[in-house]
């Protein structure tokens, strides 16, 4: 098998790598990189004949924003992915089409897209000519999967993004009988002081915060992703508020977050059984709760910033790269009761990694914002730390090569020097580059 990377080497976004075997190829993940400037993988369109299918990981953008420049360049193979994955993708797409306005992107390709899609279960196999491939769950998001690509000779295990740690939505990711030569693996947060606190004690911290901050008068604006890391905070919040360890205030729900909750309520049994439960065995739905008000008017959103009742807004983008986060940012920021609270990953050349390192004035739509509010960050992330990654890497049965991507160059060479002194082969594919396996 030959492997080549088309995004996702030695920067986080456009993740897209090409397995190839005999004359069988097959993508997996087709994303865009979103920050200062939009950067697509360096992926030649001549090839597209050439691709017998792709297989999604997961739903996020930096894994499936490119599909729709893949079909309407020409591509009219299969897409491959989870139930969740697919309808996810449809929400993010649209978000995407919206606000970036691609210019190569066509109807026709899009309506291309929509038919290619192939529901995948977990631990289901898909054979395509040379090779099989499935998927196992790897904890990120609801859907989320790893990827095991099999030429029945030798196997390669693509990670996707993961996380080990059980979440309030989801399991961790399922490590049983994962065995293969090579693994690609995600490395967001594979540097040596990459290690998360317990998650008791950084909600703790994060709780009491929001509660200072409603209790003083202030609002709390908490940008996020809008599948993962929103629905997340949702339940958390739901939690703390119906426990009164936060006061009882509205939590406004804006942008893709709203469509995102209602696939997970569809797609209930991709969650934790205990989440499942609670839905069947009572009267509490927690994607349905009293204290969430959905804001599907724009209109609201000026009486939500202008109002002197205290209130939490969950909306998007997580890494303030647009979305309605805008909007808010722009009239809250210069007030200093109020404070925004970071709960991702913010990617380099962002305006949230901007803000959150320290920022005072930045631009937003053409206009100089002051910022004035609190910022502070507390890390529940959907990614694994890098105990988590060398737990991963430990389970493989049989590993021997690793080519680390998905993660800021810093810290992948770090990765890098620890698993070859464990006398693993570790790679740091280039950009574009080609490796035999």
């Amino acid at each position: 098998m030959k492997i080549s990377f088309f995004g996702a080497a030695e920067e986080v976004g456009r993740s897209c790598i090409m397995i190839t075997s005999g004359k069988t190829k097959i993508l997996l993940d087709a994303g865009v990189k979103l920050g200062d400037k939009e950067e697509h993988p360096l992926f030649d369109d001549k090839m597209l004949g050439e691709i017998d299918a792709i297989f999604v990981s997961h739903a996020h953008l930096d894994h499936s924003g490119y599909l729709p420049h893949l079909f309407s360049a020409g591509y009219k193979g299969k897409v491959y992915a989870t139930k969740p994955t697919i309808e996810l993708i449809n929400v993010l797409l649209n978000d995407y089409m919206r606000l970036s306005e691609p210019k190569d992107v066509t109807k026709e390709g899009l309506a291309r897209l929509q038919k290619s899609y192939n529901i995948v279960e977990f631990m289901e196999p898909v054979k395509v000519k040379d090779l099989t491939v499935s998927f196992t769950f790897s904890g990120h998001i609801i859907g989320s999967g790893m990827l095991t690509v099999t030429d029945g000779k030798q196997s390669l295990i693509y990670t996707g993004d993961v996380n080990l740690s059980k979440t309030r939505l989801l399991e961790g990711a399922d490590l049983k009988g994962l065995k293969a030569t090579t693994i690609i693996t995600e490395s967001t947060y594979s540097g040596r002081k990459d290690i998360f606190p317990p998650e008791g004690v950084v909600v703790k911290k994060m709780i009491k915060s929001i509660k200072d901050t409603l209790t003083a008068g202030g609002k709390v604006i908490i940008p996020s992703f809008a599948v993962g890391r929103a629905q997340e905070v949702l339940l958390l919040l739901d939690d703390y508020m119906n426990s009164g360890a936060i006061p009882k205030v509205p939590i406004y729900v804006d942008g893709m977050i709203n469509k995102a909750l209602r696939i997970h309520r569809h797609n209930v049994i991709y969650c934790r059984k205990e989440l499942i439960s609670k839905i069947l065995m009572s009267d509490s739905d927690p994607f349905k709760s009293d204290n969430f008000v959905p804001v599907e008017k724009k209109g609201v959103r000026e009486k939500i910033v202008s109002e002197d009742q205290s209130s939490i807004i969950v909306t998007t983008s997580g890494m303030l790269t647009g979305g309605p986060i805008m909007y808010y940012l722009t009239k809250m920021a210069s007030n200093s009761m109020n404070k925004m609270i970071l709960v991702g990953y913010q990617a380099s050349g962002t305006l949230g990694r901007t803000i959150q390192e320290g920022a005072k004035t930045v631009t937003i739509n053409h206009r100089k914002v002051n910022v004035q509010l609190s910022i502070e960050a507390y890390h529940l992330s959907a990614h694994a730390d890098r105990p988590q990654l060398e737990k991963l890497i430990k389970s493989v049965e049989g590993l021997k090569n690793v080519y680390i991507v998905h993660g800021e160059k810093s810290k992948t060479e770090e990765f890098k020097t620890d698993l070859i002194s464990h006398k693993y082969n570790a790679v740091l594919p280039r950009l574009g580059g080609e490796y035999e396996l």
